[in-house]
């Protein structure tokens, strides 16, 4: 299934789409990798949404990414007498590890780990930040904090923490149960919350081995400081502006959405920018024009993918609101001002020989005219390398494996096509040719450019370029 545009759609899955039927409209709409939330749904509802996209790949024969997103440590005030209070700006207030039923000088906190790391001068925010307290002093079970911005603070409602490092790991017991599951059910990318630094990475790396991609979801103030080292370690990022917005001031999020997609095509490393992109679609039919410019602004910043959250799990319209992103990443990517936007944010060469050498291929293949660049791959760095310089022809990236080929529906530009080893330089061009004339990317006439590691099937050694035409279905 061909889409004509670069950048992808991730939808999460949830009540208003979890039906085969839905399923299949997503995905005739654009959807190319689905979302699996974990903080909501049981064991049994995700499986039969993942063997219903399983079996919608059979049918299409398409290769579809399935994306489990563990939820992390939930950091949460305890019960409130009465269900709530409201406390007003400047007045002293107390949180407290103990104790139950709590009121303006003894609120429940239960979380140890706060009163280990935060220190006076740090913030709690209440409720996605409609409470603000600023801490005064800090005991062994109590913190004394005044309040800048008043509000109400109810019953469990969540805490952040934006300027203080816990010492608290990002799995959960739930998390390492979820994440058991969805390795077995055969998951492609696993996106791990709540990192903080980059051991968080290596704690999940540990568990997700070599079976799925793991993406770091980029929530914390603390994780922007460290990004390189996470990239290092992660498969991919997502930038969730939720959290993030919470803790950081909303003023700066925009930039630093920028920044984060910039340091990913840097690093070769796919970027999924999430959270609120279509929100007023979850109840209307069509979105806000700043939401219709909010996804263009990823599109232009050179963000591997989209992603829909409430928009497509519980919405009125999902179906239509995978249309409407489609759309509106078609109309960006065709503007006459896309190709110098994209350019002008173009990160510095990476000073290694297979990096110089997928961009070269991008460049070759755009001087002569190609329709497409052919790329053999066996765990997809060959694609990411490609698609790194966003080259504005096709990505074509053969592979023989099945799970290679579903983590590439993620990458930028590249559609994946799953063809079975080459042992030979003469093999390679003929599949590479026969692929790009059987997909409708190339005809006779036509100079294709083919990208490859030799020896084949060796992973990450992208060494050889090749300049191919068809002649009336001969490759010269």
């Amino acid at each position: 299934m061909r889409r004509f545009r670069r950048a992808k759609i991730v939808a999460t899955v949830g009540p208003a789409s979890a039906t085969p039927d839905t399923l299949r409209a997503l995905l005739f709409a654009g959807v190319d990798t689905f979302r699996l939330n974990f903080s909501h749904g049981t064991h049994e509802d995700h499986a039969r949404v993942h063997a219903a996209i399983r079996a919608l790949e059979s049918e299409t024969g398409s290769s579809i990414g399935i994306l489990q997103d563990l939820q992390g440590p939930k950091i949460r005030v305890g019960t409130i007498a009465g269900g709530a209070i409201r406390v007003a700006a400047g007045e002293r207030i107390r949180f407290v590890l103990g104790g139950v039923d709590g009121v303006a000088d003894a609120i429940p906190l239960p979380h140890p780990e706060i009163f280990a790391a935060v220190m006076p001068g740090h913030d709690l925010l209440i409720d996605d930040g409609r409470v603000r307290v600023r801490v005064t002093g800090v005991t062994g079970e109590a913190i004394d904090a005044e309040v800048i911005l008043g509000g109400v603070i109810s019953n469990r409602k969540g805490v952040n923490l934006p300027g203080t490092v816990l010492d608290v790991s990002p799995l959960t017991a739930k998390d390492r149960a979820d994440l058991a599951f969805g390795l077995e059910l055969g998951v492609d990318w696993v996106a791990l919350s709540f990192v903080q630094k980059p051991s968080d990475v290596i704690e999940a790396r540990a568990l997700v081995g070599s079976n799925a991609g793991l993406i770091a979801k980029i929530e914390k103030p603390s994780a922007i400081d460290c990004i390189d080292d996470i990239l290092r370690l992660a498969d991919g990022v997502m930038v969730a502006r939720g959290d993030l917005g919470v803790e950081i001031p909303h003023e700066d999020v925009p930039g630093r959405q920028k920044e984060l997609v910039r340091a990913c095509r840097q690093a070769a490393k796919p970027v999924i920018v999430a959270t609120q992109m279509l929100d007023s679609m979850v109840g209307a039919p069509t979105p806000t024009r700043a939401e219709a410019s909010d996804v263009a602004t990823a599109i232009y910043d050179g963000a591997d993918a989209v992603m829909l959250s409430a928009e497509s799990a519980t919405g009125s319209y999902p179906v239509e609101t995978v249309e409407m992103m489609d759309r509106i990443i078609r109309a960006t990517e065709s503007h006459k001002l896309y190709r110098s936007i994209v350019q002008a944010s173009q990160p510095g060469s990476e000073e290694t020989p297979p990096h110089a050498v997928a961009a070269a291929a991008a460049d070759l293949a755009e001087t002569i005219g190609a329709p497409v660049i052919v790329g053999f791959t066996s765990s997809g760095t060959t694609a990411t390398r490609i698609a790194r310089k966003r080259p504005s022809l096709p990505i074509l990236a053969i592979t023989p494996h099945q799970s290679t080929a579903r983590r590439m529906s993620l990458l930028w530009g590249v559609h994946a096509s799953l063809a079975g080893d080459v042992d030979s330089y003469e093999e390679m061009v003929e599949r590479g040719a026969f692929v790009a004339r059987n997909e409708g990317f190339a005809a006779p006439g036509d100079h294709i450019v083919i990208v490859a590691g030799i020896p084949f099937g060796r992973a990450g050694t992208t060494n050889n370029l090749r300049v191919v035409q068809i002649v009336d279905g001969r490759e010269v």
